[in-house]
């Protein structure tokens, strides 16, 4: 597997995220093959959040892993924290501290690799955040931060007071979800995909290092479904699978390498817990699309060139 630097860290990750928040769809065997299976394809990032499962995700991932200081030390972990479900977003210090702490003791660990904010609080107290990580990373229980779904400013007020890197930042982002892209592309245009609706997130990103680590790499709309083989999008599907065929890949590989060929360095982050379509997704960081495929699937989805 290929690795990156996490934004301006010194981490060297695997250029594709496991995202573990389905794995309670899994009993313990299905668990431990699933995990065992992205170990040996050198898949060794996992990320979690309190919130997958309400902390099940992280228990069930420990046990499927075998969890011990050996284990540890080949793998890293990623999770988030700050969601409360249907109450609210909670970036206080306490909340912080106490979620990072049902974490580690879900996960049998004793330090996260990364953690993040997980989207935005309208009360955020950017002073209690930086208390907050100040702690983390002096008692040893998180080595780097980042945040989810937050915009270019959201992040300069973080940052403002925070001491350490903010090396990611995960957002939805997708062939059927790429307003951040399309609206770089229509510049100074006067139709709907020139509305810059994140403050021109990915380009902010770029420039500052951070990672941009894409969430739902197959889904279109909110969680509306998954775009490939739908009968929703046939121009779409009919484009993917040719380019796939000339590869000698499956679709789900292609879609995975077409935010790959992004220069922005994007993470996509799986969700499947399917352990063959887990292996299309490793098999694309073995794939550069060139310029004319990548903007053939772009316009395959609908989208238009100025």
């Amino acid at each position: 597997m290929k690795t990156m630097k996490l934004g301006t860290s010194d981490l060297q990750v695997p250029v594709i995220a496991v995202g573990c928040l389905r794995i309670t769809g899994l009993n313990q065997t299905e668990a431990e093959r699933f995990v065992q299976t992205a170990l040996d394809a050198g898949a060794n990032f996992f990320d979690h959040a309190d919130k997958y499962g309400d902390g099940a995700c992280e228990q069930i991932f420990a046990d499927a892993v075998h969890m011990t200081p050996a284990v540890r030390e080949r793998i890293l972990l990623q999770s988030k924290c700050g969601i409360r479900d249907g109450v609210a977003f909670d970036f206080s210090k306490e909340h912080i501290l106490a979620s990072v702490h049902g974490s580690l003791k879900r996960l049998k660990t004793d330090y996260l690799d990364v953690l993040l904010l997980h989207r935005p609080d309208a009360l955020v107290e950017p002073e209690e955040v930086a208390e907050a990580f100040d702690h983390l990373v002096h008692s040893g229980k998180v080595r780097h931060f980042g945040v989810s779904n937050q915009n270019p400013m959201q992040i300069q007020l973080l940052r403002k007071f925070v001491r350490q890197p903010i090396v990611a930042n995960q957002l939805q982002l997708s062939i059927m979800h790429a307003g951040m892209i399309s609206q770089g592309l229509h510049v100074n245009m006067e139709d709907e995909r020139a509305v810059n609706r994140d403050g021109s997130v990915l380009d902010f990103c770029r420039l500052n290092d951070i990672t941009v680590q894409a969430w739902s790499p197959f889904q279109y709309g909110f969680f509306e479904g998954v775009f490939l083989g739908s009968d929703r999008f046939p121009a779409l599907n009919r484009k993917i699978d040719e380019i796939a065929a000339r590869y000698g890949v499956s679709n789900t590989t292609v879609a995975i390498a077409w935010l790959l060929r992004h220069p922005a360095r994007i993470q996509p982050v799986t969700g499947t817990m399917n352990t063959g379509r887990l292996l299309d997704c490793v098999k694309a960081a073995e794939i550069r699309l060139t310029r004319e495929e990548w903007y053939e699937i772009y316009l395959a989805a609908g989208n238009v060139l100025p």
